[in-house]
């Protein structure tokens, strides 16, 4: 079972350890081969496996009008972490305080004098410390003075692209789909609670699952075939979904709208994991609620045919 903290103080079984640090936003499949790699030292050097990472992203911190960025939420990263032989990872708030700690004091007294801390694995274009000064030369330039070895593995290159979150993003923002999901190697999701909304999909026949996408990135809005995991509850339910703001009613908050197949339920206040199967087509305003009712009804013959 993987050890979670707060902070930076750790048990003295896990000093000593190999050190990953990053966003690792998404957990796609550049992050995989790294945790792979990882899994090899561990195996070689007798060590354990610590990843620190930080709640709000520092991008997020320092530019407060980027609103829709994560690929997963902190929930789903820690399970998909969780499955990639890991003894513990940190979780630190990142925040004023912390964003002005000196690269150099960053080294001293937290990766050496805390985690006394034997490979640290970074990627090439990893920064750190006040005003982003630290990077990976300066990592390298100390390791020596504070007793650990630097591991920068080549980047995974797909198409002759380096994988990477923000490449993952930008094909879910273009619509995609299928690109992102290769790269993640599973179904691109998002979670949330279900909540009560004005109904308007109850109203034209087809109700739906309200749930606010919070921090998410935004995927190209529109419709997607999608399936949906309930709480404590392992059985898939296939349905169609539309991310985005509703422009035949007017609406212009974000929101993902998920009806399901042959289900009857109240799942208001419920936890769900949607799934994005596949897009169908981009949002679009139409001329009034029949033309709406008569697109559904093309969009669920084509969502119910995609496994």
């Amino acid at each position: 079972m993987v050890t979670l903290y707060k902070n930076f103080n750790i048990k003295k079984n896990h000093r000593g350890s190999i050190i990953l640090i990053g966003n690792f936003d998404g957990v796609h499949i550049g992050h995989q081969k790294l945790f792979r790699l990882a899994q090899s030292y561990k195996k070689k050097y007798n060590s354990k496996i610590g990843v620190i990472n930080f709640d709000t992203f520092p991008k997020m911190f320092f530019n407060k009008s980027l609103k829709n960025f994560r690929l997963s939420s902190m929930n789903q990263k820690l399970n998909l972490l969780n499955n990639l032989g890991i003894d513990f990872i940190v979780t630190k708030k990142f925040d004023k305080n912390f964003s002005k700690t000196k690269s150099i004091n960053f080294i001293k007294n937290i990766l050496y004098q805390k985690f006394k801390a034997r490979f640290i694995f970074v990627s090439n274009n990893f920064r750190f410390g006040n005003k982003r000064e630290g990077n990976v030369n300066l990592l390298i330039k100390n390791q020596k003075k504070y007793n650990y070895k630097v591991v920068k593995p080549k980047p995974l290159l797909v198409s002759k692209k380096i994988v990477s979150s923000s490449l993952i993003r930008s094909f879910l923002e273009k619509g995609f789909l299928e690109k992102a999901n290769k790269l993640l190697r599973r179904k691109w999701s998002i979670e949330g609670i279900v909540q009560k909304g004005r109904q308007l999909g109850k109203k034209i026949g087809f109700p739906t699952c309200n749930i606010d996408i919070r921090d998410y990135v935004l995927a190209k809005p529109g419709v997607y075939a999608v399936k949906v995991l309930r709480k404590n509850n392992s059985k898939y339910l296939k349905g169609i979904a539309n991310l985005g703001y509703r422009p035949t009613f007017n609406q212009t908050k974000i929101l993902l709208e998920v009806h399901l197949f042959n289900f009857s339920g109240n799942l208001y206040n419920k936890y769900l994991s949607v799934e994005f199967l596949k897009f169908i087509r981009k949002e679009k305003k139409f001329n009034n609620v029949n033309q709406l009712r008569s697109q559904i009804k093309k969009d669920l013959n084509i969502a119910k045919k995609i496994k």
